[in-house]
């Protein structure tokens, strides 16, 4: 799938990191962008979208809810096929959440540290998207 018709789903509490990972998704290649600002917002973006979402990137610490909680709500109704948690928390607590993705059967392709970085995002997404 080229990186152009990726659906991404893009979950950050910070208008700044929203704005600034949007540049660098859109620098990247990846156009088709929908963002939210807390996971209320993002499950209601979900459920009116007709088909689910590519992949989402979502912060962990969101104000209304963790970020791997909604992987699994979003994962749950169907609403994305991928997923990856940004985080400016220890790459220990992120390695641990990621671990517990994994046991949850979550489809959760790993975490990036903030700012986004464009190498490590691709190993990331490459299974479903090479750059």
């Amino acid at each position: 799938m080229p990186s152009s018709r990726l659906r991404i789903l893009l979950v950050e509490d910070h208008p700044f990191q929203l704005l600034a990972t949007q540049c660098l998704l859109k620098s990247f290649g990846f156009e088709r962008l929908t963002p939210a600002e807390n996971a209320e917002q993002a499950i209601r973006v979900m459920s009116q979208s007709q088909t689910p979402f590519d992949l989402m990137l979502c912060d962990q610490c969101l104000p209304d809810l963790p970020g791997l909680e909604l992987v699994d709500i979003a994962s749950r109704r169907n609403f994305i096929t991928g997923a990856i948690l940004l985080s400016g928390l220890p790459a220990t607590e992120l390695s641990n959440l990621t671990n517990q993705a994994l046991q949850r059967g979550l489809p959760l392709l790993g975490y990036l540290l903030k700012p986004l970085n464009k190498d490590e995002f691709a190993k990331l997404i490459a299974p479903i998207c090479p750059l």
